[in-house]
């Protein structure tokens, strides 16, 4: 596995702090970030899932604790729309060139409005997926926000 994605090199060309950690990645599990925390031996709530939606038919990236569902009404506030929906996971692919279980909210081929959950943002240091299937990097989530252009919203149920 490659430690080096295009979300580690855009970490990298911004300045970020961060270390790369892979683990064993099951295709077959239920819930993808709770299978990586418990790979990395991590609390779930600190280990963040990146998911691709659509706030009033435009698409947009969140960023919340993968013990945590995000409530669809906070999503489309979060963005000041009225609605929102998961995005398929074939248009989340496309629009990400990452594949899902992979996709990291750095990097990815369009640009889309970004915000990650508040309560990650009070947490010294979180894991967010590195590009790739089986690899997060750690970092302080203020420095996420600030590399992303993301905000901080409430976002989960």
């Amino acid at each position: 596995m490659s430690k080096a994605t295009r979300a580690t090199q855009v970490l990298s060309q911004a300045g970020v702090a961060f270390t790369v950690h892979a683990y064993d990645y099951d295709a077959g599990a239920e819930r993808v970030g709770l299978q990586a925390a418990e790979a990395l031996g991590e609390a779930p709530h600190r280990v963040l899932k990146t998911l691709m939606a659509e706030v009033d038919g435009r698409p947009v990236c969140v960023v919340v604790p993968s013990d945590r569902e995000v409530s669809m009404k906070k999503l489309a506030s979060a963005f000041h729309g009225k609605s929102a929906n998961m995005m398929k996971p074939t248009d989340a692919e496309r629009l990400t060139g990452y594949h899902v279980g992979g996709i990291s909210p750095f990097g990815q081929k369009k640009s889309v409005p970004m915000a990650i959950e508040e309560t990650a943002l009070a947490e010294p240091l979180v894991f967010i997926n590195g590009g790739q299937r089986g690899l997060q990097v750690r970092l302080d989530p203020k420095d996420a926000l600030k590399a992303l252009k993301a905000v901080g919203a409430p976002l989960i149920a």
